[in-house]
């Protein structure tokens, strides 16, 4: 009987038209954003060494400033300007092929816009080194078109237990819920930048919760509890966004041969925000964030300056065991992870971080779908 409703949902679901058309004609644009990503890497790795923007594996040797350190090397940064860049290729075209009403088209593009808007100011701080003030003012100005362009509700459902006893289900928030929208934006962008550190942590991060978005939207869509244009939105910027992170990711993997730079982060935390907002789950979104806001958590206080806080805030590493070490003045989820399990080699402790991530977008799912509907 399961396997019966589970083939009668698929049938009804793939049916819909809109998803045959958005997503069909998405995975031929991703797949052509991945293969173009692929091969501006590698054009793209020598041009930015020539232009200056480059850094130093600090992970792999035991003195930055040792010229002659064997494994001190300088590695092309800033890379992650380039599936941004291909991303916003593929997406404006592909609204050639939406069928999309003014509001539709008005929200799609107020996305893009809060998109490369991130995208440039992280390539800006890539180059020109812009203070943490900037960094979480901008960023709000950013999020503004994503909010004046948003048209679904701005109340939050109460928890059955609440409403029963109170006799209200929703409460409406109103311009408190957008101001929570642009605080969400803020969120998104700055967690993924300051959660890295080792070679692939940020893009491997961002693949598994755009797959994890992608994977809400489909089973919201299959059994209906959303609200399915919105749902085929989010998938419609998810499934190019993931493509093209993954054809950076196969040169910032270990051992890696580039940097992403704040450019990436910027604009992957801000496609989160955008998929969230305009897809109507932007409660929902911070379960699949649960890592960063650990890691946050963590850095809260170096982050105001009730510590005293270094630029990278990495662990050390150990020239002769090759293995990294947590640092108990460094406060963050990489440095208080290798204090609990022991030194580990930098791919190990990447791999680990990344399984984290993997088993907290399955908790999150599993919360979303079936504590929610409980309580």
């Amino acid at each position: 009987m399961p396997i019966t409703y589970l083939i009668l949902y698929l049938n009804q679901f793939l049916t819909y038209p809109s998803f045959i058309n958005i997503v069909g004609i998405s995975l031929i644009f991703a797949l052509i954003g991945f293969f173009i990503t692929y091969k501006m890497t590698i054009t793209f790795m020598p041009m930015t060494l020539k232009s200056g923007l480059k850094g130093i594996d600090i992970n792999k040797c035991e003195d930055v400033h040792n010229l002659k350190d064997p494994n001190r090397k300088e590695i092309p940064e800033s890379l992650g300007i380039v599936p941004a860049t291909v991303f916003l290729l593929v997406t404006i075209i592909f609204q050639i092929f939406l069928n999309l009403d003014h509001e539709q088209q008005l929200q799609y593009n107020a996305s893009l816009l809060s998109i490369s808007f991130m995208t440039f100011l992280g390539f800006a701080d890539d180059v020109v080194d812009l203070k943490w003030r900037y960094k979480l003012f901008l960023p709000l100005i950013a999020s503004f078109p994503l909010i004046f362009a948003y048209s679904g509700a701005t109340n939050i459902l109460l928890p059955n237990f609440i409403s029963n006893i109170i006799g209200i289900k929703s409460i409406e928030l109103g311009v408190i819920y957008k101001f929570y929208m642009c605080l969400l934006s803020i969120f998104c962008t700055n967690s993924i930048n300051i959660y890295a550190g080792i070679n692939g942590l940020e893009v491997g991060q961002s693949l598994i919760i755009s797959l994890t978005i992608i994977l809400y939207n489909l089973i919201e869509i299959i059994l209906h509890d959303g609200q399915v244009e919105e749902n085929l939105f989010s998938m419609s910027i998810m499934i190019p966004f993931f493509t093209c992170s993954l054809g950076l990711f196969i040169f910032n993997k270990y051992p890696s041969v580039c940097f992403i730079g704040d450019t990436y982060c910027y604009f992957a935390g801000m496609t989160f925000a955008c998929a969230g907002i305009h897809g109507h789950f932007s409660k929902s979104i911070l379960l699949f964030f649960i890592p960063q806001i650990l890691n946050f958590l963590f850095s809260f206080p170096q982050l105001i300056g009730i510590v005293p806080c270094s630029r990278h805030r990495l662990p050390k590493y150990n020239h002769n065991t090759r293995l990294l070490t947590g640092q108990k003045e460094h406060w963050n989820l990489l440095n208080v992870s290798l204090r609990i399990l022991g030194p580990k080699r930098e791919q190990d402790l990447c791999n680990i971080l990344l399984i984290f991530q993997i088993l907290c977008s399955i908790f999150a799912l599993l919360i979303r779908f079936t504590l929610f509907k409980i309580i």
